[in-house]
């Protein structure tokens, strides 16, 4: 029975594997459960050793175990069998992808508009999962046992800009406990360029209120005093007058501290300065449109979403640890409104 192979040695000393790898049981994890020894060994998750143990992968002192929860002794010879990761579900499809960064355990992608992140109801096919499945292809080792790309974060379908995808079920668990974390403990930065109506009366800010879902309607989410904890912080970059010459935009960079669906929508709708072009959140905002010069006008017609871009993305490298910060240039639709509202641009 091979052990695992020294060049897929991690930095924390835990080892990644395909097919079957033997563990000795150390002297100080005489009476561990089962799944928590094989966790301090491997780097597969403890979701995914528990389902190995279930079905029968997993052997102590050449006795299959199936009980998660079993007591192991100093010396036990633990062995794990790993099957070949199952296809990919949904089906991989050629889409085109700008590739930020890739390595053999992550994937950074510059997301377009329109561009669903998820298969979900209404979007079974043309996801970036599919894009990702048909062109990472082998390089996907598997998460939770299935060849797919593991997602920890989202952009909403019409939110533009950079997003991480874990290659590896190890990987996975790294980025996921970052962005769980919110970079409390380690350098993930998640920034955001947002184009919004109006202008604050201050420089910077700070919007503290919990989010949930809208009471009546499924697809909105609101400020709800039993939601969930979310915090957005908020510069002015810059102040765009109107054809009366008074501010009538400004352009915002947005740092997340947590990452709620709708997040920076909902919170800057809160604070009474939406995005431009938001259907959901900014509708009532449309008559403002006429105040805007016309190319600054047109450019926002012409548009047809909301005026946002995740520009700043920092995580630490799951398998190294090293820190790696990614930036976005606005896509052509956006710096073609910018442009367009930059022609009189107030100081800050």
């Amino acid at each position: 029975m091979p052990h695992p192979a020294d060049d897929n040695d991690r930095d924390d000393g835990r080892k990644t594997f395909e097919g079957q790898a033997t563990f000795e049981a150390a002297a100080g994890e005489a009476g561990w459960r089962l799944d928590r020894v094989l966790a301090a060994h491997s780097a597969l998750s403890r979701t995914r050793l528990k389902a190995l143990i279930l079905a029968g992968e997993v052997t102590v002192a050449g006795r299959t175990i199936r009980d998660p929860g079993h007591r192991v002794n100093a010396g036990d010879a633990l062995t794990v069998n790993v099957p070949e990761p199952e296809p990919a579900e949904p089906a991989g499809e050629d889409i085109p992808l700008k590739i930020v960064h890739e390595d053999s355990e992550m994937i950074v992608i510059d997301k377009p508009a329109g561009l669903v992140v998820h298969p979900a109801a209404g979007h079974a096919r043309g996801t970036l999962v599919n894009a990702l499945i048909a062109h990472c292809g082998a390089s996907l080792s598997g998460i939770g046992g299935v060849k797919r790309p593991g997602i920890v974060h989202r952009l909403d379908k019409d939110t533009t800009g950079l997003l991480v995808v874990a290659k590896t079920d190890a990987a996975h668990q790294s980025l996921a406990a970052q962005f769980a974390d919110h970079g409390r403990e380690g350098p993930l930065q998640r920034g955001y360029l947002a184009f919004v109506w109006g202008a604050p009366d201050r420089p910077k800010g700070t919007v503290d209120a919990p989010i949930g879902r809208h009471p009546h309607s499924r697809d909105k989410q609101a400020i709800r005093r039993d939601g969930r904890s979310a915090v957005t912080h908020w510069q002015v970059l810059e102040r765009f007058p109107g054809k009366s010459g008074k501010p009538v935009a400004s352009l915002l960079a947005c740092r997340l501290e947590t990452g709620r669906t709708h997040q920076i929508r909902v919170h800057l709708a809160h604070i009474g300065h939406p995005l431009l072009g938001d259907p959901v959140y900014g509708q009532g905002y449309r008559t403002k449109e006429a105040l805007l010069p016309p190319a600054a006008e047109a450019a926002l017609k012409a548009l047809g979403r909301q005026a946002l871009h995740a520009y700043l993305l920092a995580v630490a490298h799951p398998a190294t640890g090293e820190s790696l910060q990614f930036r976005s240039e606005l896509p052509d639709d956006l710096a073609r409104l910018h442009r367009s509202l930059t022609g009189s641009a107030l100081k800050k």
